[in-house]
């Protein structure tokens, strides 16, 4: 009964939406391969790559700081993650993006002396994608370096004593011991971390970065159709986390194939569970109807 209120409920939708005159769905036909909405894809996933491909190796980096015997790193990494995730994105998009108002030269020198080696305008190193890609990556590093640190430590402890015994540096047995085991447990949520990332890109409109968002924005600035661009928008955001959640399919299989417990399915075998399902509901349906004739 609550599975046919629910569909009937969602033809309702879909019938309200497919025959609302205030939509023009001719301008999100129109729109959908704009060219400049085809640009603003690409650099939406340019930016989403390598933001979290350096998201990716500065968290590891930050984990395991946070996970060394050593106080000072330990401080370091438990201070950067508590900024990073303690203030807004959309703050920290901003700050980068005028960070030449703080700093209008950047330098690169010996400190506490006046030797310098290279000078440059803030602005001109440091340009809108540059700022957005820093923003991305450093926000991101905060969150995904608790995912890692997390799946470190759901490693057995014996595995890093094990490692030591057979006198693994601590770094060696890092990389080549726990981050392998780790990863079972890292690349879920990882997964979603990603899917973040593609949908924060859309943040970036603040400081003129002409990725997707940008682009629907400026497109109905011109011919005032609003809702049409932004429903392109929404078309392309889930064309991009659709193809990206199969390859974190396979690597979930992948990372996992050494337990069988809670492995996930491939999209085949979801296809013959649920083609096998509907043959033994119509076996029992033809069952019953014998037993009746009789």
């Amino acid at each position: 009964m609550g599975a046919a209120v629910i569909i009937v409920l969602l033809i309702a939708f879909a019938q309200a939406i497919a025959t609302n005159e205030n939509i023009d769905f001719a301008t999100i036909g129109e729109y959908l391969f704009n060219p400049r909405i085809l640009s603003g894809v690409q650099l939406t996933l340019l930016i989403t790559v390598i933001a979290m491909s350096c998201a990716a190796i500065l968290a590891v980096i930050v984990a395991a700081m946070r996970m060394s015997g050593n106080p000072v790193m330990v401080a370091v990494a438990a201070v950067y993650v508590w900024a990073f995730r303690g203030t807004p994105l959309l703050v920290q998009i901003v700050i980068w993006g005028y960070f030449g108002l703080i700093f209008d030269k950047l330098t690169l020198g010996i400190p506490f002396t006046d030797i310098v080696f290279v000078q440059a305008d803030t602005n001109t190193l440091i340009t809108a994608m540059v700022a957005g890609i820093i923003a991305l990556t450093l926000n991101e590093a905060a969150y995904s370096s608790e995912i890692v640190r997390s799946g470190m430590l759901s490693v057995d402890e014996g595995q890093r004593e094990a490692a030591a015994s057979l006198g693994m540096s601590p770094a060696y047995c890092f990389m080549r011991v726990l981050l392998p085991q780790a990863m079972r447990v890292i690349i879920p949520p990882m997964g979603n971390q990603l899917i973040s990332m593609i949908k924060n890109t859309s943040l970036l409109s603040l400081i003129a970065v002409l990725e997707l968002y940008t682009q629907a924005t400026q497109i109905s600035a011109q011919n005032l159709r609003q809702v049409e661009l932004l429903i392109v928008v929404s078309i392309w955001y889930l064309a991009i986390v659709s193809v990206l959640s199969i390859p974190q399919h396979y690597l979930e299989r992948y990372f996992g194939r050494g337990s069988t417990k809670n492995q996930p399915q491939t999209l085949m075998q979801r296809a013959r569970e649920v083609t096998g399902s509907i043959q033994v509901q119509r076996e029992h349906k033809r069952k019953r109807k014998a037993q009746n004739h009789v």
